[in-house]
């Protein structure tokens, strides 16, 4: 089964399978499935073809992978060009939305650790 150009793996359930496409998460894959009238334990090779298409047509009126992908870009750099708090945060490669920065936040800064140490070396020295 393929929706806008990506293969939905045929193993997992349907649900889960959705999840492959940029833009679809659990909750949104089972709203999906709900408005198609499929149920969520079949496996995209048992859904029948005229299930297929209602599927792929309700997926495919969603914005979705590149354009979604774009439109958060575009939204990141009106923040930027605003100088919004916000936009300035993701220009220094901070965390954005108020997560505390002493500690923790090693995935937006990268493994830094920069900690002080004792002083005993330069004690030592003299």
């Amino acid at each position: 089964m393929r929706i806008l150009g990506i293969t939905i793996p045929d193993e997992k359930r349907i649900d889960i399978g959705l999840t492959v496409l940029f833009g679809i998460g659990r909750s949104r894959a089972a709203s999906i499935l709900k408005e198609a009238g499929v149920p969520r334990e079949k496996t995209p090779k048992d859904i029948e073809l005229a299930d297929e298409n209602k599927i792929r047509g309700i997926v495919e009126a969603l914005t979705l992978e590149g354009d979604l992908k774009r439109e958060i870009a575009s939204n990141v750099k009106r923040l930027k060009d605003i100088k919004a708090y916000r936009g300035v945060r993701h220009m220094r490669g901070l965390p954005v939305r108020g997560q505390r920065t002493k500690t923790n936040s090693r995935t937006r800064r990268g493994n830094q650790r920069k900690t002080m140490g004792t002083g005993r070396k330069i004690a030592e020295k003299k």
